[in-house]
């Protein structure tokens, strides 16, 4: 895509409602695809996740498109109900690509984001790859209602983050869900992260060198695609 050195900003018609979308052109000479980078359930489009994931992956060379789901538009905490979210993704990221007509096209995001994203590909939407943080594998303390149902219909390359305290994604029940998955899917497991990729101080580690390992692995897999 052509590169630009402001963001573009749209406003998107979702059904009968509209939200906002910005598009961040990559920070490195050559742009190596768009992102939709998606929100996670109780985060919007600007929040400080989100502002952090976006500029780790725009030096990535990927330019980064950001939205509001429907429901954070309206200034509403609670997520509307899937199908809604899949189709705000696909308005949004449709718009995206007739604006600008990337060389390839990942879908992603944070947690439950990246799970309408996954679920998007699943269902045949056009993309190339799927960039996942924080997969929300289960909900919180119930390990066994797993959200796995739709990722062997899932076609293209996968790269997923998670850390290993992850309350929302058990690394036995990942591995186990792997274990029956096409080798399309590249796990990085972030050691001593949470769900929003923090460290305890007592790892020795700081929340810095997560966004960097992310950075070093999202940048190993962009050349392999």
């Amino acid at each position: 895509m052509t590169r630009r050195s402001a963001p573009r900003e749209w406003l998107v018609t979702v059904g009968d409602e509209q939200t906002r979308a910005v598009l961040d052109p990559t920070s490195t000479p050559e742009s190596n695809g768009l992102l939709v980078l998606a929100h996670g359930a109780g985060g919007h489009k600007d929040d400080r996740g989100m502002e952090a994931a976006a500029s780790l992956l725009r030096g990535c060379g990927l330019d980064v498109l950001r939205f509001n789901f429907i429901y954070r538009e309206r200034g509403s905490r609670r997520p509307d109900p899937m199908p809604r979210l899949m189709q705000c993704m696909a308005a949004v990221t449709s718009r995206a690509v007739e604006e600008t007509s990337p060389r390839r096209l990942i879908l992603g995001g944070r947690s439950m984001g990246g799970r309408a994203g996954s679920m998007l590909a699943a269902d045949g939407f056009a993309c190339d790859a799927l960039l996942l943080l924080a997969y929300p594998l289960h909900p919180a303390g119930q390990p066994e209602k797993l959200r796995d149902a739709h990722l062997n219909r899932i076609r293209v390359p996968v790269l997923c983050f998670n850390g290993t305290r992850d309350s929302l994604c058990r690394r036995d029940k990942m591995e186990s869900v792997l274990h029956d998955l096409n080798g399309r899917w590249t796990m990085h497991w972030l050691e001593g992260a949470d769900h929003g990729f923090h460290v305890l101080q007592s790892s020795g580690r700081t929340d810095g060198d997560i966004l960097e390992e992310i950075a070093g692995a999202t940048k190993d897999w962009l050349k392999d695609l």
